[in-house]
């Protein structure tokens, strides 16, 4: 072989390897929504209907390019089918409706278990002893890539848009939470400014949900977000997609700032 001809080889290879997996999510994209998932839509997703049409043909290619991309594994003997994948994504991408750049880089599994699953883990009580404690989780997100989801939660969740509470919106919210390289309530926004802005909205919120769930007062917003800012950026998103009148009436410093970072307003399809 020309020996001068290699590198050109190599460069053409390299190409290839770039070029080969863009043509095939463009290719994925450009393919015709199956008339199928429209009906796993109409069915499952409460609010689908009420999307003004430029949004829902949004919808569609985020879902295209979605399970184009993720790959999905049943776990206790559930078997993985359109349904499943379908409601999944149609929720997960509601939140990059509007929104540029890609679509969950880090995210590549998603493990589906058909009801409430049991993990154990390491915890230290009061006294700093460690001992392996066993809960039942609805979901899970991992900064390494993974999101875990318990397949009835997510369908009750989608059906049921108005109560504010939804595995898939909570889970992915973290999964845009740890963009950043840590999830800690502040997902990528576009400049200081906004960090400034979003500090100051998220924090003054997240010590109001703390004293309420302190003395155990009603609030708009799960108690669970008061866990910690991660938590309190994923149950404000719920909160937001699906109570979003009740949001901009009480809390309208944090409606503000995720309407900025989120491009959307649900109220109008609410």
């Amino acid at each position: 072989m020309n020996p001068w001809l290699f590198p050109g080889l190599v460069i053409v290879a390299i190409a290839l390897v770039l070029w080969i997996p863009r043509f095939r999510l463009q290719r994925a994209i450009a393919a015709p929504f199956p008339e199928e998932w429209v009906g796993i839509l109409e069915s499952n997703i409460q609010v689908y209907g009420n999307l003004p049409m430029p949004l829902r043909l949004q919808l569609r290619s985020l879902i295209k390019q979605f399970l184009h991309q993720k790959h999905y594994s049943g776990a206790a003997g559930l078997t993985i089918n359109d349904e499943i994948r379908v409601t999944i994504a149609a929720q997960a991408c509601m939140l990059q409706l509007n929104r540029r750049g890609d679509l969950y880089p880090k995210l590549k599994y998603i493990l589906v278990y058909p009801s409430a699953f049991v993990v154990s883990r390491p915890e230290a009580d009061e006294s700093g002893l460690v001992n392996q404690r066993s809960r039942g989780l609805l979901g899970e997100s991992w900064q390494s890539g993974k999101v875990i989801l318990a397949w009835d939660n997510v369908l009750h969740g989608a059906r049921n848009f108005v109560d504010g509470r939804n595995v898939v919106l909570h889970e992915f919210a973290h999964q845009l939470d740890s963009e950043s390289g840590s999830a800690d309530g502040a997902p990528l926004l576009a400049g200081k400014s906004c960090y400034r802005s979003w500090a100051a909205a998220l924090s003054q919120e997240f010590e109001e949900l703390q004293k309420d769930s302190r003395y155990d007062r009603r609030s708009l917003m799960d108690h669970y977000g008061a866990t910690n800012p991660a938590e309190f950026f994923a149950v404000a998103t719920e909160t937001f997609f699906e109570k979003p009148r009740q949001m901009a009436k009480n809390h309208s410093g944090l409606f503000r700032v995720l309407h900025e970072y989120y491009r959307i307003d649900p109220r109008d399809w609410l």
